[in-house]
């Protein structure tokens, strides 16, 4: 049997790192030393996690997970700044859970949102879906 048509033994597929959650990807006491390394160097932002909701079949995977954001930047321009990175087009409808769980008002400030539900490592995590997610 020549080597091009020898059947090779691969482990299975494993999920990669990148597609696992970003608390998954890392642990408690990492996570801490990345904020408070982001706050050291960037005291005017808030860090925040933004990752596709794990079920999620119709919209694209963002380019990047982690944000800095302005304190004061109100959360419907946050909105319209993941609307672009995912390159979605205006009709097409999808929703922010903060902590995958609740959907915020659009008219808070990101500080407002990161004040009331950031986690205990000092990311705000949010998390995009369609509106299908509802409905499954």
């Amino acid at each position: 049997m020549s080597s091009l048509t020898r059947t090779i033994n691969m482990p299975p597929l494993e999920k990669s790192q990148e597609m696992k959650p970003f608390k998954q990807r890392k642990c408690l006491a990492t996570r801490q030393h990345e904020v408070s390394n982001i706050r050291l160097k960037f005291p005017n932002k808030l860090p925040v996690i933004v990752e596709r909701y794990n079920k999620e079949k119709v919209l694209p995977p963002l380019d990047k997970t982690k944000f800095l954001v302005p304190p004061d930047l109100p959360l419907c321009q946050f909105v319209t700044i993941i609307r672009n990175r995912i390159a979605i087009n205006s009709t097409q409808a999808f929703y922010l859970l903060v902590n995958n769980r609740s959907l915020a008002s659009m008219t808070l400030t990101m500080a407002e949102i990161y004040s009331l539900n950031k986690d205990e490592d000092g990311f705000l995590y949010i998390t995009y879906a369609s509106q299908e997610m509802f409905g499954a």
